[in-house]
């Protein structure tokens, strides 16, 4: 029998998510600035210190690196800590405990001991949010090796890798996107895992392959829906994870188009869509029909005026102008 599955929000997914694993694991705790709020982190915290107390739903002061280490000693006494950054910018105070303790612990044990934390790096993009509020980051954590990575673009994904990251036994870092929380879709209501490394074909298509990552994946299917309308046919992937990556499925809808196109919400050099570029090169080789298209952010900081912000960020005037440009070059 098919789960039933109710219309949620991105940020109401989460909070399913979180109570359902701190029902059933005892061990499973909530860390983080503000968590114990009655609004919570943009809701998506609300109503747990009221249901699971305040052993279980920590505040801590603003002081990341504190709260980052801390979690890492919970999970050494054999805790699931769920941290919660709500900037992503800030975040990089604990760089050091994420980078040289939590990504490298199970290495340097022999992979005799590990560290399940989730922490939960929330992005602000637009609204005027400027340079120290808007940092994607993703592909520079997906670059450290122990740590795993996910970036879920809808409500389904959010709950159901946020459960599959607190059973899990590796440290994992989601990167939520804020211009996501208020987006809605059926989430089934009992407990799920989406796996790690298993992208999924959004929208199916035989000219050109687009992915597209976090926010930027309602871009693409909205610009795929105008496009197919003007005779493009555009096959829509979203990767789910970018640690592990699902390059086989990539490959395999880029073998079928002959055409890629890749939407990353990062800084265009060195980032995520260079990396998934180059991953399809090396298998399709000279079987593409017309040199990758990157839409990426600029390789420039975030400007604060919201009127500068729409030529910063990727339209989807700009999603249809990159495909129609891999579609038509030869």
């Amino acid at each position: 029998m098919l789960a039933r599955a109710t219309a949620l929000s991105y940020s109401q997914a989460i909070n399913q998510g979180l109570v359902q694993a701190m029902e059933m694991d005892a061990s499973v705790l909530l860390m983080g600035q503000l968590v114990d709020y009655k609004p919570g982190v943009f809701n998506t915290t609300s109503g747990l210190v009221e249901k699971f107390g305040r052993n279980r739903v920590l505040d801590f002061p603003v002081a990341e690196g504190a709260m980052t280490s801390a979690a890492i000693g919970a999970a050494i006494t054999g805790m699931r800590p769920v941290l919660v950054h709500h900037r992503l910018d800030f975040m990089l105070y604990s760089l050091d405990a994420i980078t040289n303790w939590l990504s490298l612990w199970r290495f340097k044990s022999d992979n005799k001991s590990n560290l399940p934390v989730v922490i939960r790096a929330i992005v602000g993009k637009g609204w005027g949010q400027g340079p120290q509020h808007s940092k994607s980051l993703h592909a520079w954590f997906s670059h450290l090796p122990g740590v795993k990575v996910a970036i879920p673009a809808t409500a389904f994904d959010a709950k159901g890798l946020l459960l599959e990251s607190i059973f899990g036994e590796d440290p994992v870092i989601i990167i939520e996107h804020r211009s996501l929380f208020d987006f809605t879709n059926p989430v089934p209501e009992i407990p799920y895992r989406v796996r790690f490394g298993s992208a999924c074909v959004r929208k199916n298509g035989s000219d050109v392959t687009l992915v597209a990552m976090g926010y930027m994946v309602p871009i693409a299917l909205r610009a795929a829906a105008k496009l197919k309308r003007e005779g493009i046919d555009v096959e829509v992937v979203d990767p789910r994870t970018l640690a592990p990556l699902d390059r086989d499925t990539i490959c395999t809808s880029v073998l079928k188009t002959g055409r890629l196109v890749v939407a990353d919400p990062g800084w265009r050099s060195f980032g995520a869509a260079a990396e998934i570029i180059t991953s399809v090169v090396e298998v399709v080789g000279n079987k593409l029909h017309s040199a990758p298209v990157r839409i990426t952010l600029p390789d420039s900081h975030t400007p604060m005026s919201m009127a500068l912000e729409d030529h910063y960020y990727p339209s989807e005037a700009d999603f249809c102008d990159a495909v129609a440009k891999a579609f038509y070059s030869k």
